[in-house]
């Protein structure tokens, strides 16, 4: 499987990821490629990753059958751009976006859900 090299701790199974959200209070994955649209999320989630501890960020190779967990979700339903990024409060998803987006879109959705 291709992974996706970001600094982010990348997620390679289904497994892997139900095992992480089920282990974690508040997890934020982007399930995505190396593209323009899915670079400047991963780079957001570098930077909260060392302000906000109590959060578990992670990567995910969209393209990959292992991510059919994410993409098939019912909140991701309809998506058409890249990434999905998905939020996990105690093992439930409980936000989903799709598309680019920056620290100004992501920190309020943290701020609710990851207080």
């Amino acid at each position: 499987m291709k992974r996706l090299q970001t600094e982010i701790h990348e997620i390679e199974t289904a497994s892997e990821l139900e095992k992480l959200v089920a282990e974690n209070e508040n997890v934020m994955v982007c399930c995505g490629r190396m593209g323009p649209m899915c670079i400047p999320v991963y780079d957001t989630m570098e930077e909260l990753e060392s302000e906000r501890s109590t959060i578990k960020f992670y990567s995910m190779a969209f393209d990959s059958p292992e991510a059919a967990p994410i993409r098939n979700a019912a909140m991701c339903k309809g998506f058409m751009g890249l990434p999905f990024t998905v939020y996990y409060k105690n093992g439930v998803m409980v936000q989903a976006t799709s598309s680019i987006q920056n620290r100004s879109q992501i920190t309020p959705i943290l701020d609710q859900h990851f207080k």
